[in-house]
């Protein structure tokens, strides 16, 4: 009896918080635009699961647990509490516009994302990647010009293939290169980590919020880069503290050598044609970059269509056939020829569908009302310079791409040098600790034991000192910027 009683309790306790807000709560004109859910329940119980999907998400590495599952599904619950609301107010439509608003933005970048995983994946099947690493091996550097060299190309790599690939790329050279020496290797993955993030920071290509900054038309692509030299300093600054910590000595050379597999510097070219095809879509013709990119993707099809009708079987390709566990058919003698709708399917899904989650939670958190409470909290309350500055320290516990999402989608009122400013804070702020950003947390499985969020958290003060000077050389040397308007602003 008593079970029975606080089921029927608990279950009138459920639809109490689920009734819809008064009309007085949601407008007090004629014309009803948007309910005011900011202090309904539903709201609250948004609020509530959004942050129990995040704390399962920053516990991925612990749990095992993918980081797209939690978010995908809060985003359902989010948007199933609105259309709730809205369908009980008779104000379907609006809550049905929110929503497919929220899907494009999410289809533009995804499709986006996609074309760049995908010549990126084609780019490692074809040895690029490995090449490099075996070119760096074979030199002989001692471990000190290593670290450096690394952390260079780090940088510079990383506007270009974005940070995540980056990071993991330069992290096979560390783990080939420096295999006796433990210091050397958690230095080396510390320094990847930062000076990826610096690189990604002043290209649109360079990772997921600066792309986002682009394709919302905030910030135009050639003026990304006035933020290269804050960049700079902000990878230069830490490397130099930490240069005398860096092992002398030099490491074993290794004699092994890769070749490069056919059509290896035409898919090179490729990509550079699809990134320019981006740019001149969205800055001449004003259309998506998307629509560039998607462009682009057409070249490599074409191109992988060549390298199938061309391909010829050699005994010497037996051993690169597949991956590993797969079966070699019988009567073949080789790997496959080059097939793109191999390279789509090895793209990182789970950062895309993760991607996905992000932008539905933010976004519904954004249609509740919240995020226009937050920005004037922080950017009126607090002022703009201050506000950028935190967004950089939250991007170090929380993932940059929620909190970039939801500055922009506040679009607070601010001039074009503020905008570069929340750019370069939030790109380069995940450095501060290992989980702040998609390049940290790849890094610690990849060098697992050698390079942890102690490991990283050690050096946590050397960083902080250069994302101080970076931000302090964005003020200095693009002050100018802070004239100037931003359009739509």
């Amino acid at each position: 009896m008593n079970y029975k009683n606080n089921t029927i309790y608990s279950f009138s306790i459920i639809l109490f918080l689920l009734l819809p807000v008064s009309a007085e709560a949601a407008t007090n004109t004629g014309s009803v635009t948007s309910l005011d859910l900011t202090f309904h329940p539903a709201g609250f119980i948004s609020i509530a699961f959004f942050i129990f999907a995040y704390a399962i998400v920053i516990c991925e590495e612990c749990t095992q647990l993918r980081k797209s599952k939690p978010v995908i599904l809060v985003a359902g619950i989010i948007w199933g509490l609105i259309a709730y609301q809205y369908s009980i107010a008779g104000l379907n439509e609006i809550a049905i516009t929110a929503f497919r608003h929220n899907v494009l933005e999410f289809t533009e970048l995804f499709l986006f994302l996609l074309v760049a995983m995908t010549y990126v994946n084609a780019l490692d099947e074809r040895q690029v990647f490995m090449g490099l690493r075996t070119w760096l091996v074979h030199q002989g550097y001692s471990y000190r010009k290593l670290f450096w060299i690394i952390g260079g190309l780090s940088f510079m790599l990383s506007p270009i293939i974005d940070n995540l690939t980056t990071a993991l790329v330069m992290c096979a050279v560390v783990l080939a290169v420096g295999k006796d020496s433990h210091k050397f290797v958690s230095l080396a993955c510390v320094n990847i980590v930062v000076a990826a993030n610096a690189g990604g920071a002043f290209s649109p290509f360079g990772d997921i919020t600066t792309l986002m900054v682009w394709q919302k038309g905030v910030i135009e692509f050639q003026t990304f880069f006035l933020l290269f030299i804050p960049s700079l300093v902000n990878f230069i600054v830490p490397a130099a503290l930490m240069h005398y910590f860096v092992p002398k000595g030099t490491p074993e050379a290794a004699n092994d050598r890769v070749q490069l597999r056919r059509g290896a510097y035409i898919i090179i070219f490729l990509f550079i044609c699809t990134i320019v095809s981006a740019i001149l879509f969205h800055s001449v013709l004003h259309m998506p970059p998307m629509l560039g990119m998607m462009t682009g993707l057409a070249y490599l099809q074409f191109y992988g269509y060549y390298l199938k009708k061309t391909h010829i079987h050699t005994p010497d390709d037996r051993l690169d056939y597949g991956h590993v566990g797969d079966v070699v058919p019988t009567g073949k003698k080789s790997r496959p020829p080059f097939d793109v709708f191999g390279r789509l399917a090895r793209a990182e899904w789970d950062t895309l569908l993760f991607f996905y989650g992000v932008v539905l939670c933010v976004g519904g958190l954004g249609f509740i009302g919240y995020l226009s409470m937050l920005s004037q909290h922080i950017y009126v309350d607090l002022g703009p310079t201050t506000a950028n500055i935190m967004i950089g320290f939250i991007s170090a516990i929380i993932d940059n791409i929620p909190v970039m999402f939801a500055v922009l989608t506040m679009q607070p009122d601010m001039p074009l040098g503020q905008w570069l400013l929340v750019t370069l804070t939030a790109g380069v702020g995940g450095s501060m600790l290992s989980i702040g950003s998609a390049a940290g947390v790849a890094l610690m499985g990849q060098a697992r034991g050698l390079y942890t969020f102690f490991t990283h958290l050690k050096w946590t003060p050397v960083i902080i000192i250069g994302y101080a000077a970076s931000i302090l050389t964005h003020n200095w040397i693009n002050a100018h910027t802070y004239l100037v308007l931003v359009p739509g602003n």
